[in-house]
């Protein structure tokens, strides 16, 4: 079993005397690999070498900065087998969705690349005579980029890439579910021979994470998690006011209107949320259907998700893969449970299988209330939620009375009813008859619960800036 050490400025560092921890494959729930623990201060020696490097860094020319994210995107295309092959197996993923992952990373790579020519500053009039105000956009430091365990590397890659290009350097904190393609993916930081210091990835447990996070060095953070991981970003920021960006919990719902087509409406839903074993936070949880055509949704639904089948994905990819830990599913088989002695009907899946490997069925329930817990709460597995409303009015009711609002699905062909919910659902996206996918050149950002700041796109790269106004007369 192979064991992997933490990355700084450029070497990795290899501790002997460094505590370690077991990564388990989620499909077999055997150990594939030892990864070891930064110290704190091998954290603060990360910090210290990226601020270091921030200022050559920030004066290159964003073209040079560009020039250095293609390195890094070939690199990445050419160690894709590899750093596949470790997010295969510490995921569940299969290896064909987990090198496309990686292939993903790298074309978000070259798309912030290009941005190197389009950072701008504004010019802006004075209320007094010859003078001109100039705007100015500048990178704000050191960023800790903390990337959550779902999409590993494709996160990581979303946050470093418009930090970089943007004249930051990172300090990687990457989830201990899914720490080892993190640093598989170190060797192609190295091979693209980006300056020291410019980008650190570090394995920690969360005494260390917290202790990083105070550090005086530290600018900016970035999360994607838990709402109750946001919290603790932003009390950690409030040591030194860094700036936070944080994309956390959603609970999209699938609003299905009565002109809809019911069977393209069915098979979206059904593949966003069993896609990743329902481990997506923009995936569909809710389906919130017009009572008139209620009942033949639902039986779509029960149909496709009978026909999915799930195992370990490395003997068919065809197949739903795991959770990401034995204690994932015991959260989400308690959540519907719970919901089934709240008055829930289950129509299929919810018990825990026999076997090794942290699975669990495609689940569906109906018959469910606005105030229930598996429509209020996030469950972040594959268990879907259905719910009759009396119209459409009441479907947008339903789906705005919430914490939560990252993304929305609504499926009609009324123009009329696509205006109403571009114009009034409480969420940062809406997907209009199809379901989430998170473009990069779009922005990706929450609204209530569901975070601060955003990422992807031009806003989401300049989350990475902070301002200077230069007031000059002449």
């Amino acid at each position: 079993m192979q064991t992997y050490s933490n990355f700084v400025a450029n070497r990795f560092i290899d501790d002997s005397t460094a505590q370690s921890f077991t990564v388990l494959n989620p499909a077999t729930a055997a150990p594939f690999a030892t990864v070891q623990l930064a110290s704190q201060a091998t954290a603060e020696q990360a910090v210290q070498s990226a601020a270091q490097a921030h200022g050559p860094w920030k004066r290159l020319p964003a073209i040079e900065r560009a020039r250095a994210l293609q390195r890094l995107a070939g690199a990445l295309e050419r160690h894709a087998p590899t750093i596949g092959k470790a997010l295969a197996q510490e995921s569940g993923k299969s290896l064909a969705d987990a090198c496309a992952e990686v292939g993903y990373g790298a074309e978000i790579v070259r798309y912030h690349a290009e941005w190197a020519r389009r950072i701008e500053g504004e010019i802006i009039p004075s209320d007094n005579p010859r003078e001109q105000l100039f705007l100015h956009r500048e990178p704000i430091g050191v960023v800790v980029c903390l990337i959550p365990f779902n999409f590993p590397i494709y996160t990581l890659l979303r946050k470093i890439a418009p930090a970089l290009i943007t004249g930051n350097t990172v300090v990687v904190r990457p989830s201990n579910s899914t720490p080892v393609s993190a640093l598989v993916f170190a060797q192609a930081v190295r091979e693209a021979d980006l300056p020291d210091g410019v980008v650190s990835i570090l394995a920690m447990d969360h005494t260390v994470c917290a202790a990083l996070c105070q550090q005086p060095g530290v600018g900016m953070m970035t999360l994607t998690g838990s709402v109750a991981a946001g919290r603790q970003i932003m009390g950690y920021a409030q040591t030194h006011i860094a700036k936070t960006s944080l994309e956390l919990g959603g609970k999209t719902p699938a609003i299905v209107a009565a002109d809809a087509d019911l069977q393209t409406a069915a098979a979206e839903i059904v593949v966003s949320r069993l896609t990743h074993c329902g481990q997506l936070c923009t995936a569909v949880e809710r389906v919130l259907v017009e009572r008139s055509v209620h009942d033949d949704m639902l039986t779509r639904i029960q149909a496709l998700m009978a026909l999915r089948r799930w195992g370990n994905r490395q003997d068919n990819a065809d197949f739903m893969g795991p959770l990401a830990s034995e204690s994932a599913r015991q959260h989400v088989h308690a959540m519907v449970q719970r919901a089934v002695a709240q008055g829930a009907t289950l129509l299929l899946g919810g018990f825990i299988p026999e076997g090794l490997g942290f699975f669990y069925p495609p689940t569906l329930l109906s018959a469910c209330r606005q105030d229930m817990e598996i429509i209020q709460e996030e469950v972040f597995g594959p268990v879907l939620a259905v719910m009759a409303c009396d119209d459409m009015a009441h479907a947008l009711a339903c789906a705005n009375d919430h914490q939560y609002g990252l993304a929305s699905v609504l499926f009609t062909h009324r123009h009329e009813t696509v205006r109403l919910f571009a114009s009034e659902i409480e969420a940062g996206e809406l997907y209009v008859n199809r379901t989430p996918a998170d473009p990069y050149q779009g922005y990706h950002a929450g609204w209530k619960r569901s975070g601060l700041g955003g990422d992807d796109g031009k806003h989401g790269m300049l989350e990475f800036t902070q301002t200077r106004l230069v007031v000059m007369p002449y």
